[in-house]
């Protein structure tokens, strides 16, 4: 044609999509977290190596076509060198998952179009974009990202981190109570200290409703804990109170009952008065459940530190704690309620030591796991290249 002929180029405009900001952060702290990120598309393998190299993200890109000729075998082998596949088919990025998952990886799936889908539905987790995404991508996936923004997803993991972490908190502090419990009414009895009269139903639902149910539901609604997403995640199958947890919280709830045991026949016999003991007993019980919360509450950092305050709903909680102590002691009322008897000075110091060895031996637990923990770490060296 005519008019295609003699032309001069006079201009040459280049057009980027770039990634959002936050997301190259989103996908350090992804990292940090143990969490790799990879990234499928249907862009040309050059741009996208060149926007994972951008983003932080690790890894070889190849392209679809090339992983598809792998064997499963051979995949598995490869997958942790590759960072990238690109000119993706559908079947691609399910086979993708499904070698992720033969590794024992928990997989999550971003996509937003129909050719998506199946890759969504074979994930552990399928996400689907709630702005972008067709209702194909919508209805297989698990979850639906509202602001269809990488980093809200990273956000998320944090969120449910922090909720699972403070289950923990609060299933602690449950358990060693009713560990103490159990073990304080069978000493009582095997020891002749009191029998099953060692505290009466009201003081009993004392210590459950007004001192374990305040300090357990702000432990519960608590804020994340230091380093949170710095942890790695944890087996798919690993139960929410470990062996290991059992034992410490059983040992816990063992030095509790003991602590009361003896408590309560120092009063009985060095104050010759059963409501003394009782008082005494009841009173130490109440002051080491702050001690103990201090302790389930980070069950590997020190309680020596400016988190130990952060949270402000919980430090009135111990307010209460001592607070209402006091009251059931020294005012008519709550003695009448709880059979209480008022305490000397030197009577509540007794008290208190009780918590004051159970954080101490807390403490110097946690300090041998933090040191194990880092006997166990092996020393990374960089080597020239």
């Amino acid at each position: 044609m005519a008019l295609m002929k003699d032309l001069v180029l006079t201009a040459f405009v280049g057009q980027v999509d770039p990634p959002r900001p936050e997301v190259k952060d989103a996908i350090e702290t992804a990292k940090r977290a143990g969490i790799r990120v990879r990234m499928i598309t249907g862009d040309h393998a050059v741009t996208a190596g060149a926007i994972a190299r951008e983003l932080g993200i690790e890894g070889r890109a190849i392209t679809g076509a090339e992983f598809a000729a792998m064997s499963d075998e051979e995949a598995v082998q490869q997958i942790g060198e590759i960072g990238v596949i690109a000119r993706v088919a559908p079947e691609h990025k399910v086979k993708l998952v499904n070698v992720l998952k033969r590794q024992g990886n928990i997989v999550a799936m971003t996509g937003d179009g129909v050719n998506d889908a199946p890759a969504l539905k074979a994930a552990d987790i399928g996400i689907a974009m709630g702005i972008a995404g067709t209702d194909v991508a919508k209805g297989a996936a698990k979850m639906i990202l509202t602001d269809d923004n990488f980093a809200t997803i990273v956000a998320a993991i944090g969120e449910g981190r922090k909720v699972y972490d403070n289950l923990q908190k609060f299933l602690r502090i449950q358990i060693v109570n009713l560990f103490m419990f159990i073990l304080a009414f069978l000493g009582s009895s095997v020891f002749a200290i009191a029998g099953t009269a060692l505290f009466s139903p009201q003081q009993v639902l004392w210590i459950h409703m007004l001192i374990v149910v305040p300090i357990g539901a702000m432990l519960g609604l608590d804020i994340a804990s230091p380093g949170i997403m710095t942890r790695k995640p944890r087996p798919y199958d690993e139960s929410i109170v470990s062996a290991g947890m059992y034992v410490q919280l059983f040992v816990a709830g063992a030095f509790m009952a003991a602590s009361a045991l003896v408590l309560f026949q120092i009063g009985k016999v060095a104050y010759g008065s059963f409501a003394v003991g009782q008082t005494m007993a009841l009173v130490s019980l109440s002051l080491m459940n702050i001690f103990l919360a201090l302790n389930v509450r980070f069950p590997q950092d020190t309680v020596f530190q400016a988190s130990t305050f952060s949270n402000a709903r919980l430090v009135y909680a111990y307010l209460w704690v001592v607070f209402g102590s006091i009251l059931m002691t020294e005012t008519g009322l709550f003695q009448a309620i709880f059979g209480t008897v008022p305490l000397t000075p030197y009577q509540w110091l007794l008290c208190v030591v009780p918590g004051v060895a159970l954080l101490a031996m807390g403490d110097v637990y946690k300090a041998f796991l933090r040191q194990r923990a880092r006997a166990e770490t092996p020393n990374i060296v960089a080597a020239p290249v």
